[in-house]
């Protein structure tokens, strides 16, 4: 997958650099303003332990922001890619612009590419678990505030896929839905009623029973909420090719292999997105 054809639009990135800029410059760096006006960096980030990149529209775009209140252009090349497979102490890219703004932008800059190359080489570990299974790794709505289509973005860099990206592009139903009072068939039949041909309609079911009754309804996607690992398998035999199957919850680094050797057909976790740990990213520079 060429996940440059799934980057975010630009009014996203531009929106979201703007908002982490504001948080941090709020009404201006008052430290940078020490440096002498015409000071040059000539400067380079680097990546300080072995990971996947994720994230140079963004360092792109605070840079473009920060250098447009200066009136002037920060230069960068960059000599790795989203999804590119980066070692420690590599060079990720080199710059040159005046002091003030690349002080100014730094952090926010690596801030957000530490966050989405380390939510894109967790999701890496876990697909390479999964590989010699025909189970595909899902991400979830499980996102940090505000950055819901850049780790989303960030999973594809690392090898996986997204689930819905929110709560207007896809319908799952799950047990507090189907309290509300509607059987289960009605609500299936309903929902698959309610949404364009190819649009995701999912159900959650707790047990083999209701799984069952899922496939009568009509149910196209159905997920396994804690199963056990022989109730997955049974699920697998039970539903054939009615529909696709989905294992959810409990899923971590050391169970993930089992769970995928069942024969279902995707695995969602919240933790590539939840409990991220950064990828450890410096920018470092020279004056002139």
């Amino acid at each position: 997958m060429d996940v440059q054809m799934k980057l975010p639009r630009k009014k996203v990135i531009r929106k979201l650099v703007k908002q982490c800029l504001k948080e941090d410059v709020g009404s201006g760096d008052v430290t940078a303003r020490l440096t002498p006006k015409k000071s040059v960096i000539d400067g380079k980030i680097i990546t300080r332990e072995d990971g996947i990149l994720s994230g140079v529209a963004w360092v792109n775009q605070v840079f473009k922001q920060v250098s447009k209140q200066h009136k002037t252009k920060i230069d960068i090349e960059w000599s790795a890619a989203d999804g590119d497979s980066v070692m420690a102490n590599q060079t990720l890219c080199r710059f040159e612009g005046l002091a003030r703004p690349v002080l100014t932008g730094e952090r926010t800059a690596l801030n957000i590419m530490q966050t989405l190359s380390g939510t894109a080489t967790i999701t890496q570990q876990y697909v390479d678990l999964i590989s010699h299974t025909k189970a595909k790794l899902l991400d979830t709505r499980k996102t940090l505030p505000t950055l819901r289509e850049a780790q989303k973005y960030a999973v594809l860099c690392g090898g996986g896929l997204n689930h819905r990206m929110g709560l207007y592009d896809g319908i799952i139903i799950k047990e507090n839905h189907l309290r509300s009072g509607k059987s289960l068939e009605d609500i299936v039949k309903e929902a698959n009623a309610s949404m364009p041909k190819g649009a995701l309609v999912e159900l959650e079911v707790e047990n083999l029973a209701e799984l069952e009754r899922g496939l009568a309804a009509g149910a196209r996607r159905i997920m396994l909420d804690d199963f056990s690992l022989e109730d997955m398998r049974a699920a697998v035999a039970l539903t054939g090719d009615r529909a696709d199957l989905e294992a959810s919850g409990g899923v971590n680094l050391s169970t993930i292999k089992a769970i995928a050797e069942t024969g279902v057909d995707y695995i969602s976790c919240g933790s590539i997105t939840k409990h991220v740990k950064a990828l450890d990213l410096s920018m470092l520079f020279d004056y002139r």
